[in-house]
């Protein structure tokens, strides 16, 4: 890890439940992130990884259980005040604003900020570490391709200075060599001391590139463990790593 973990987790759920209409997605969930870690959610379509996101940031309601941020209760915050709080959550698909520009996309992701000079500051530093945005800044964001829209909507997190961010599928749909430099940057965000919660379907990058995991299934934990000793459960090899 990049930098000690602190004795309390920054991130605590206990016990949560969201559902969907009358049906639980998530169910007596119960995870926890550590300062500097990154943490991988895995399992197969519909066991609940995205609605934790989506839970976690208020886009979702829990309706049991609880949800500590850095010793705060936000259960019933809304994702405002969440993101103010410090969570960043980036989408799966991207999302970004597809009519406008790639600054008006980065500027959005700043918008509870007041630090003016620093935004500023933070815009430039983001287009130094991804030039491709700096040259295409006056552009609709919706006419990039699918990893350009990527970077800008890893920025576009950043930009708010998170304490934590999500990655909620970060390699769908895109090219290899995309995927590649997608896993390169998270890794780089992580390295400089962010803490990460990442839900992505490539299990093994996700399990090779954390510091723990969880295992979910039908919206609960199943297996719990560090990304080395996961990647050589043989129930974790033959379910999500093709044997």
């Amino acid at each position: 890890m990049p930098i000690s973990a602190v004795e309390r987790p920054v991130l605590e759920i206990h016990d949560v439940e969201c559902k969907y209409g009358g049906v639980s997605a998530v169910r007596g969930l119960s995870i926890e992130v550590k300062a500097g870690e990154l943490v991988s959610l895995i399992g197969t379509n519909g066991a609940g990884k995205t609605t934790t996101l989506k839970c976690i940031s208020g886009l979702v309601r829990a309706v049991h259980g609880r949800i500590i941020f850095n010793g705060k209760d936000i259960t019933k915050a809304a994702p405002g005040d969440i993101l103010a709080e410090g969570i960043a959550h980036c989408p799966e698909g991207r999302r970004v604003f597809p009519y406008m520009t790639v600054e008006e996309n980065l500027q959005m992701g700043s918008y509870l900020r007041t630090d003016k000079e620093r935004v500023q500051s933070d815009l430039e530093r983001l287009f130094d570490r991804f030039p491709i945005l700096k040259e295409r800044r006056r552009q609709a964001a919706g006419t990039l391709s699918g990893g350009e829209q990527q970077m800008l909507a890893i920025s576009r997190a950043l930009m708010s200075r998170p304490k934590l961010v999500m990655f909620d599928e970060p390699s769908l749909g895109l090219a290899p060599n995309i995927i590649e430099r997608t896993f390169e940057i998270i890794q780089e965000i992580r390295e400089e001391g962010m803490t990460v919660l990442m839900v992505e379907q490539n299990a093994y990058a996700a399990l090779a590139l954390c510091d723990r995991a969880y295992v979910l299934e039908s919206g609960e934990v199943v297996l719990q463990g560090s990304g080395t000793k996961l990647l050589e459960d043989p129930t974790v090899r033959e379910a999500y790593l093709g044997g």
